[in-house]
């Protein structure tokens, strides 16, 4: 059984709920329409194809491609607990908060009724409602802090965090989502990984001769 990278777990999540306080305080003051318009900026052609298409790098398909690398290219299939529990965190939390908790939340499309100050991507259709908390983030977040776990390269650190932000930055620049639903993304992001972890120590600890 190998160790995991509590270390770079705990910078990943430290870091993380920074960028989660930070949109969060920035959305309170500045307001959350505003400050989503500030982000939604258009930045031109080319970002609005590699964000159209980044974006689905946060989509709960890449959660296959994800098993693929952890069992067969990094080789950790021991941590298959942590990955189910994440998975079914991630997932539970992320869909009560959207249609138990907060259901029909209106999406910058709905909210904000002058659609031409919206800046829209022509090829990504805006949804409507759902919008807390975004659920590509917080994918998104909960491989980078996964990756965390499993990785002992710090330059990794780098890396994950840089693809996690994207992520979350396209769903603003695409209209789907206000910086409060990423940061809530974020935050679900790591209350997931940090109960999987513990499910995964349990189960390493009770599996001992």
């Amino acid at each position: 059984m190998q160790q995991l990278n509590i270390k770079n777990f705990r910078a990943g999540v430290a870091i993380s709920i920074l960028i989660a306080v930070a949109l969060l305080i920035i959305s309170f003051y500045a307001g959350k329409k505003e400050f989503f318009l500030l982000l939604n900026a258009d930045l031109g052609k080319g970002a609005d194809y590699f964000f159209g298409i980044f974006t689905n790098a946060g989509d709960s398909l890449m959660w296959v491609a994800v098993l693929l690398i952890i069992f067969f290219v990094i080789k950790r299939k021991d941590t298959w607990v942590l990955l189910v529990s994440a998975f079914a965190m991630v997932t539970i939390f992320t869909q009560v908060c959207k249609y138990l908790i907060v259901p029909d939340e209106p999406r910058p499309w709905s909210a904000i009724t002058d659609h031409s100050i919206i800046h829209h991507v022509w090829f990504v259709e805006p949804w409507l409602i759902s919008s807390f908390p975004s659920g590509h983030t917080a994918t998104a977040f909960t491989f980078y802090l996964i990756f965390c776990l499993l990785l002992t390269k710090n330059r990794c650190l780098i890396i994950g965090l840089v693809y996690a932000m994207l992520v979350g930055y396209s769903r603003i620049y695409l209209a789907q989502h206000f910086p409060l639903d990423v940061a809530a993304g974020i935050i679900v992001a790591v209350v997931s990984v940090i109960i999987a972890l513990s499910i995964q120590q349990y189960y390493w600890k009770i599996k001992k001769p």
